[in-house]
């Protein structure tokens, strides 16, 4: 080395300079990706997202996810039970082999093993259909393609019907043209055309109710599938109850294809079901045509979508929410697709989605009980009741304490009551969008402000409508030239006092005693109601007790309000009810959907 930079000093000194460059690049980009806190950038971003997420959004969009995830794991386990199918048939050719040698081999049990040890997917496939039938009634029918999905769900009904065994042909047989002619005869019901006898073949003659919960309808197709029942026994009974999972359990994927196709066709349109059709047949004959029109029209669709909004803001929200992607590749962080769809085969895909479902159903179930409770609705408590029971007379007579914990029993109870309005106040101003632009320089947030936002008005006196006045009063006050007052969400409280009976008629004023004020929380949706409320307005308010019942000024939350006495009607209606999902019948609608799904025509849920 010492004899080659005196030698070569020029060449030496070239080399030294490309070394040093080299570690001085990677031990500079190892320190500024240690300065710069990616994962955390990342992290705020994400809950960014989700904290302008509603719970409506997750309403609509958990459903919908889970009926999606769970029909593609169905396809899945469909298409290895097919697969189980040739090995069963490998194995049928192998025991005929080993016969000729061994003549005492126990076939009989051999199968009854081979069956038994290749019964998981048909367990994946029952818990896929569990979570699609429970998901299905309650998902946006907008979202879903449902002539496309009938299709898909005839062709494996037929295609898992032919991989079934031969053994038990006669039952299954005489099983998929019964459950077909009872399916038949029930969407005679729904379609729209007049078919005469036939559709009085699957007429429900009269109904018999079982308890409080269940109805027999008695028809014809009730009494086709008494003979399913019989024949899915008859399988059962086949090799001494081992047909149950050797005969049984695969025919219940053909049962449950073809029962989900039966639902999924009262869904669906006759239009549907022939562009469904085309579609299929041009997906396997001309596909690269098939190709090029769905490229065609996701094209047009995008740029009808690209020109029908502002140009900047599009591209300034594009590079907005691909920071985190250059972060992350600027970085180079050891990602690689490649890994993650081997680690994707080596665990199952199908667990993985199913563990996912469950755990989000799970998380779901658990605040939907928490929502719901133990409510009571419709309460016939007066305000009057409740003053009586749980105001200053009760706590004069013992003290607070005990009043508030003899008062704990009316929580849940959902009350209507009259008072008469005091004040409204905000209590919180929520703008997620407007902190994030406040992080950024000045000369930034000031053009995204006025990029996103709006600009305050010109001030005209000539031409200025009542709130562009009250705009104009702080318009030089304001360091800003624009404002993000739109994307405000707001928190009120209001106080209302009590009213009661006059001795001279029934005309209700304002009781002195401040003491039996109570506090409504109010959402966002309340905002023009309140802002058009005046001081002394009687209104009409519901409410759920709960909290500190018993105490001085109680809050509770607002879930409707109607003002009785204003001169003008609240904008946009009289009557202003919270929005909120119900959450009890979405439930009893998936149960009910589910156990028809099983039982109908036989059976129904009330």
């Amino acid at each position: 080395l010492f004899f080659q930079v005196f030698k070569y000093p020029l060449h030496a000194i070239m080399e030294i300079k490309e070394y040093l460059i080299d570690i001085a690049s990677k031990a500079g980009m190892h320190w500024l990706s240690t300065i710069v806190p990616t994962h955390h950038i990342n992290a705020l971003i994400f809950f960014f997202i989700i904290s302008n997420l509603t719970i409506e959004f997750f309403a609509f969009i958990i459903p919908l996810v889970i009926f999606y995830l769970s029909f593609i794991s169905m396809v899945i386990c469909t298409l290895k039970v097919f697969q189980d199918s040739k090995a069963w048939e490998n194995f049928r050719a192998l025991t005929d082999l080993l016969l000729r040698f061994e003549p005492n081999l126990d076939v009989e049990q051999a199968e009854v093993n081979f069956g038994w040890n290749h019964l998981e997917p048909y367990f994946y496939f029952l818990l896929s259909v569990f979570f699609v039938i429970f998901s299905f009634p309650i998902a946006s029918k907008d979202c879903i393609p449902c002539s496309e999905l009938a299709t898909v769900s005839v062709f494996f009904t037929v295609t898992s019907y032919m991989s079934l065994s031969t053994c038990a042909e006669p039952y299954t047989r005489r099983a998929l043209m019964t459950e077909t002619a009872a399916g038949c005869l029930s969407l005679l019901q729904v379609l729209p055309g007049n078919f005469g006898y036939l559709k009085f073949l699957g007429k429900t003659f009269f109904t018999v109710p079982v308890g409080h919960f269940f109805v027999i309808n008695v028809s014809i197709p009730c009494l086709l599938f008494l003979y399913l029942f019989y024949l899915f026994f008859r399988m059962a009974q086949l090799r001494n109850f081992k047909g149950t999972y050797c005969y049984l359990v695969p025919y219940l994927v053909c049962f449950m294809w073809c029962e989900l196709s039966v639902v999924i066709l009262r869904e669906s349109s006759g239009i549907g079901l022939v562009r469904a059709s085309i579609g299929y047949f041009l997906f396997l004959f001309a596909l690269p045509v098939l190709g090029v029109g769905i490229a065609l029209m996701c094209l047009v669709h995008f740029i009808k979508w690209f020109l029908s909004l502002e140009l900047m803001k599009i591209v300034v929200t594009l590079v907005l929410c691909a920071v985190p992607l250059l972060f992350r590749w600027w970085t180079k962080v050891n990602f690689s697709v490649v890994e993650v769809v081997k680690s994707l085969t080596r665990s199952s895909i199908v667990k993985l989605i199913l563990v996912w479902i469950t755990a989000v159903v799970l998380f779901c179930w658990f605040y939907v009980y928490r929502s719901e409770g133990m409510k009571v609705y419709n309460s016939t408590l007066t305000w009057n009741q409740y003053g009586f029971l749980c105001g200053p007379r009760a706590w004069k007579e013992t003290n607070m304490a005990r009043t508030q914990i003899l008062c704990s029993h009316l929580e849940g109870h959902r009350v209507t009551w009259t008072g008469r309005f005091k004040y409204v106040r905000v209590t919180e101003i929520d703008n997620s969008a407007e902190s994030a632009i406040n992080m950024l320089p000045f000369f930034i947030g000031d053009w995204m402000r006025c990029l996103y936002g709006e600009t305050y008005p010109l001030c005209d006196p000539k031409n200025v409508t009542l709130e562009e006045e009250e705009l104009c009063r702080l318009k030089f006050l304001t360091k800003h030239k624009c404002h993000m007052k739109m994307f405000d969400r707001y928190k009120f409280e209001i106080t209302v006092g009590m009213p009661f009976s006059s001795k001279n008629g029934s005309k209700p004023i304002e009781e002195d005693d401040i003491t039996k004020d109570i506090v409504l929380k109010a959402s966002n949706e309340f905002k023009k109601v309140l802002l058009n409320l005046r001081q002394g307005s009687i209104i009409e308010f519901s409410t759920i007790l709960e909290g500190r019942l018993g105490s001085k000024w109680p809050v509770f939350e607002l879930k409707a309000i109607t003002c009785l006495n204003c001169m003008s009607k609240l904008l946009p209606a009289g009557r202003h009810v919270k929005i909120e999902q119900d959450w009890r019948s979405t439930v009893h609608k998936a149960i009910k959907f589910a156990f028809d799904f099983f039982f109908f025509p036989f059976l129904s849920a009330a």
